[in-house]
C-alpha cells in the first residue's frame, strides 16, 4: 500500500473511532447530587449573573471566559488545500484547540463560519466577544485575512491573532535574530529574499522590519515575479515591499546572488544548490514550505557549509513551528486580561524565544532529540516544540509586554506566583511521552512482537515502522500473519517474520537449534533436560527472549495473547536478571493532571517484604531517572506516619527509614495515605516535616500486588487516564509484557519505552 492510502487510512480512523473527532466539553465542578445542580444552574446560578450585571468585570471570575478562546475560520485557505469550505476545515480548527490544550491548558471551542463575506464575517465574530477571552483567526485567505484581523482588534475589547499571518512571523523572526548573530551580521544591512508574498510573508517581513530589517534590502516575489513599483497588478497589502533597487524583469535566481538571507513561505522545490552557492558567506536560508521546503535540507547543507538552514520539518534541525508562539502568547494576553495582541507583545515572544535558545538545554529535551548536550549554535536556534520552558519563558514575557504597553486589565503582581502557577498546567502535557518517541525515533531498535498473530499488535507494528520508532520482528506463524496483513491492506510485507513453530530456511534451523543449546546450557542444572529445553525454545516468548539475549534483537514486547506469568517466566529464565537484582517489578506510568505518576509494584510481587519494597523503590527511581524525571517518592498504605499500627504500616514505614539510610540525598517519605502526595497544602499543615511537602511525589509504592493492580485499574478506567506500562524493571535486557487487551497505542508506547531502554543499554 503506498504511504499516501495509509495516511490516508489511519487519519480517518484516527477522527472517526470512540467519540468522533479530537475535543470534548468535560463539566470543571461538582455534578454529582442534587445540591451541585442547584448551585450549577437554577436557582443558584441567578447568583454570579447578578454579580456580574453589576460588575461585568465579574464574568472573568465566575465563568470561564478568561480561558477560552474561538478559533474561527471560514475554510478559504485550509493548511495548504485551499478553499475546502468550512465544514471541511473543522478537523484543522479541532486539531488547532488541541494544541492550545496540551501545551497551554487554553480550552477551545472551534467556529466554523459559511461566509466570505468580510462584512458578515465581523460582525458574526463581534457579537461572539462576550463568550471568549480572545480570538483565534485560523486558514482565511488573504486579501481578506488582513481586513478581517484589522477590522476585528479595532472594534473588539479582547485580543485578536491571525496565527497564519503572525506565528510563523514571530518563530521565524526570533531564528532570524539568532542565525544572525551566530553569523555576526547587523539586520539593518542584510540583503533579505522573500519568496512568496502572501499573508505570512507579508506578515514576516513586517516583523523583521521591526526588528531593524531596511524594506530597501528587501525583495519579495509572488508567483508573478519581483514586487516592483512598476507593476499594476498588486493587490492586497504586497505594496508595502514594492522594491525598485532591481529591474523588474529580475528573476529570484538574480536576487539570490550576493543575499544574506532568503524566507521561503511560497512553494516546495523552487530553489537550487547552485542558486545557495551564489548566496553572501554565511547565507541564511529558511525554507519554510510544507510539506516539501523549498529545497531539501540536505541538499542545502549540502551546497555550502556555511549554511543555516531552517524548515517547517520536524525531521530536520531548527524547525519553524506555530506551535512554538500561538498558545504561548494566548496564555499570557489572557493572564492579564489584555484588550488586544499589539506590535510589543508580539515582540516580547519574538526576544524570549530567542534568548531561551542560548540557556542551557533542559535533559529531558536533550533525551527527546537523541543528544548529550543541545547547545547554541546553526543547527540549534530556535527552542525545540517539546521545550517544557517555553510555556514559563514565552506567557510571561508576553504578559509583560501587555502591561508595560498599558493594555492589561488584570496585572501580575506576584510574578513568583504566577510562574509556579504556569508550571502546574504542564501536568496537562503528556511532554513525556512525546519526549520519548522522539528519543526512540532518533536511534530506532530492532524489536521483537511476540504475538503477532494479533492484528493490534500489527496495527502497532506498523505504526512503529512507517513512524521510524523501531524495526520490527513478527513472531508467529507465517501464513496467519501475512493472512492478517492482506486482509486489513498493511504494509508489513518486509518486515522480518519469524515461526519457531515450523522453522523454513536452512538459517532458521540452524539458529533454532542453537537457541535450544543455548537455553540448556542456561537451564541444566534448573532441572530441566536437553530435549525439554529444545521444546521450549520453539515457543515464540522463550525464542523471542533469546534473540534478545544474542543480540538478534535488542527488545521484545510480549503478552497480548498469554498471562503476565507466562510473559515474565521465560524472560528471567533466558535473559536473567540485572547484577545485584533479587527481585523484578513492574511498573505503570499514568498521565495524570499532576504529571506524569509512575506506580511500583503493580505486576509481580503478591506481597514484598521491606527489604523487597526498597528494591523496587530503587528500581523505579532508577527508571525515572531515565526520563530525566527527579525522583520523589511515597510509600502509601493506611496510616500517616505512625498513626496506626498494623503488618502493612510496619513494613512501610521500615522501608522508608531503610531507603533513607541507604540514600540520603533520595526524596522519599512515609508511610501515608494515597491522597497526602498530592494535598501538599494539607501535608504542610499536618506534616510539615514530610520531604514531600513542596513538589509531592510522582513515584507511588505500594504495600502489597494487590493495593497497587486496584489502584491501577481504577484510577485508570474512572479518570479515563493515559498510561503506558507495565514496564518490567530489573531485567538485564529490555523484555516487557503488555495487557492482554492493550490498545495499538498503548503497543506503541511500549515498543518506544523498550527502544529508549536498549539505546541506554547499549
Amino acid at each position: 500500500m503506498k504511504e499516501k492510502e495509509k495516511l490516508r487510512e489511519e487519519a480517518l480512523h484516527y477522527h472517526a473511532k470512540g467519540r468522533p473527532g479530537k475535543i470534548e466539553v468535560i463539566p470543571s465542578k461538582e455534578t454529582a447530587t442534587q445540591r451541585d445542580l442547584t448551585l450549577a444552574y437554577s436557582p443558584g446560578v441567578a447568583e454570579p449573573c447578578l454579580e456580574i450585571a453589576a460588575n461585568p468585570e465579574d464574568v472573568y471570575k465566575y465563568t470561564a471566559k478568561g480561558n477560552l478562546v474561538a478559533v474561527i475560520s471560514n475554510g478559504t485557505a485550509v493548511l495548504g488545500l485551499g478553499d475546502i469550505g468550512p465544514a471541511a476545515g473543522k478537523p484543522v480548527m479541532e486539531g488547532k484547540g488541541l494544541l492550545f490544550k496540551i501545551y497551554a491548558d487554553i480550552d477551545v471551542f472551534d467556529i466554523e463560519l459559511d461566509t466570505k463575506d468580510v462584512d458578515e464575517f465581523v460582525r458574526t465574530v463581534k457579537i461572539l466577544e462576550p463568550t471568549f477571552g480572545g480570538v483565534n483567526l485560523e486558514d482565511i485567505s488573504a486579501p481578506e485575512c488582513f481586513e478581517i484581523e484589522e477590522r476585528l482588534k479595532a472594534e473588539l475589547n479582547i485580543p485578536v491573532m491571525h496565527d497564519d499571518q503572525h506565528g510563523t512571523a514571530i518563530i521565524s523572526a526570533a531564528a532570524l535574530l539568532n542565525a544572525l548573530e551566530i553569523v555576526n551580521k547587523d539586520i539593518k544591512n542584510v540583503k533579505i529574499i522573500v519568496n512568496g508574498a502572501g499573508a505570512s510573508a507579508i506578515s514576516c517581513t513586517k516583523l523583521y522590519c521591526s526588528l531593524g530589517a531596511q524594506k530597501s534590502n528587501i525583495f519579495m516575489f509572488d508567483s508573478k515575479g519581483l514586487i516592483h513599483p512598476s507593476r499594476t497588478n498588486l493587490d492586497g497589502k504586497k505594496s508595502e515591499f514594492v522594491n525598485g533597487n532591481a529591474p523588474v524583469e529580475t528573476t529570484l535566481e538574480d536576487a539570490l546572488a550576493g543575499a544574506d538571507v532568503f524566507v521561503g513561505l511560497s512553494k516546495g522545490n523552487i530553489m537550487s544548490q547552485d542558486m545557495i552557492k551564489s548566496m553572501g558567506k554565511d547565507p541564511i536560508v529558511f525554507a519554510m514550505a510544507n510539506p516539501n521546503p523549498e529545497i531539501p535540507y540536505n541538499e542545502a547543507v549540502a551546497a555550502r557549509p556555511d549554511v543555516i538552514v531552517a524548515t517547517g520539518r520536524s525531521d530536520h534541525p531548527n524547525q519553524v513551528n506555530n506551535v512554538l508562539g500561538f498558545p504561548y502568547i494566548f496564555r499570557g494576553a489572557l493572564d492579564v486580561r489584555s484588550k488586544v495582541i499589539n506590535e510589543e507583545m508580539k515582540l516580547a515572544a519574538v526576544y524570549a524565544l530567542a534568548d531561551l535558545a542560548k540557556k542551557p538545554v533542559p535533559d529531558i529535551v536533550n533525551m527527546a532529540y537523541g543528544e548529550d548536550n543541545i547547545v547554541f549554535g546553526r543547527n540549534y536556534i530556535i527552542p525545540k516544540p517539546v521545550d517544557p520552558r517555553l510555556l514559563t519563558t514565552v506567557a510571561p514575557a508576553v504578559a509583560r509586554a501587555a502591561m508595560e504597553t498599558g493594555v492589561a486589565k488584570f496585572p501580575i503582581q506576584d510574578w513568583d506566583a504566577y510562574e509556579t502557577q504556569l508550571s502546574k498546567r504542564l501536568g496537562l502535557d503528556n511532554s513525556l511521552t512525546r519526549g520519548i518517541i522522539t528519543k526512540a525515533k532518533h536511534h530506532p531498535k530492532r524489536v521483537v512482537l511476540a504475538d503477532a498473530e494479533n492484528l493490534t499488535v500489527l496495527k502497532a507494528a506498523q505504526q512503529v515502522k512507517d513512524e521510524g520508532i523501531a524495526t520490527p520482528i513478527l513472531l508467529g506463524n507465517k501464513k496467519k500473519i501475512h493472512q492478517l496483513i492482506h486482509d486489513n491492506k498493511l504494509d508489513l510485507n518486509h518486515v522480518e517474520i519469524i515461526d519457531p513453530m515450523l522453522p523454513h530456511s536452512d538459517e532458521e534451523k540452524t539458529r533454532l537449534e542453537e537457541f535450544g543449546d543455548l537455553f540448556y546450557e542456561k537451564r541444566k542444572r534448573k532441572g530441566y533436560t536437553k530435549q525439554e529445553a529444545h521444546h521450549l525454545i520453539r515457543r515464540r516468548v522463550y525464542y523471542g527472549s533469546m534473540l534478545v539475549e544474542t543480540g538478534a534483537a535488542d527488545a521484545m514486547i510480549a503478552g497480548m495473547t498469554r498471562n503476565y506469568p507466562d510473559t515474565i517466566r521465560p524472560a528471567l529464565q533466558v535473559v536473567g536478571r540485572q547484577e545485584g537484582v533479587k527481585k523484578v517489578c513492574g511498573m505503570y506510568i499514568l498521565m495524570s493532571r499532576f504529571g506524569p505518576l509512575f506506580l511500583a509494584d503493580t505486576t509481580v510481587n503478591f506481597n514484598p517484604t521491606a527489604e523487597e519494597l526498597v528494591e523496587i523503590a530503587e528500581l523505579a527511581a532508577k527508571e525515572v531517572e531515565k526520563f530525566n524525571i527527579k525522583p520523589r517518592i511515597a510509600l502509601l498504605t493506611y496510616s500517616n506516619f505512625g498513626s496506626a499500627d498494623g503488618e502493612d504500616a510496619v513494613k512501610m514505614r521500615k522501608a522508608v527509614n531503610m531507603l533513607r539510610a541507604k540514600h540520603p540525598k533520595m526524596i522519599v517519605d512515609g508511610e501515608m495515605q494515597a491522597h497526602l502526595p498530592f494535598d501538599t497544602a494539607l501535608l504542610k499543615e499536618n506534616h510539615p516535616f514530610c520531604d514531600l511537602v513542596e513538589g509531592g511525589a510522582n513515584i507511588l509504592i505500594f504495600p502489597n500486588l494487590s493495593a497497587s493492580n486496584i489502584a491501577y485499574n481504577l484510577v485508570k478506567e474512572v479518570a479515563e487516564i493515559e498510561k503506558i506500562g507495565p514496564i518490567l524493571l530489573g531485567l538485564k535486557r529490555p523484555v516487557h509484557a503488555v495487557q492482554l487487551g492493550s490498545t495499538a497505542r498503548e503497543i506503541v508506547n511500549m515498543i518506544a519505552i523498550s527502544v529508549v531502554d536498549a539505546q541506554l543499554s547499549k
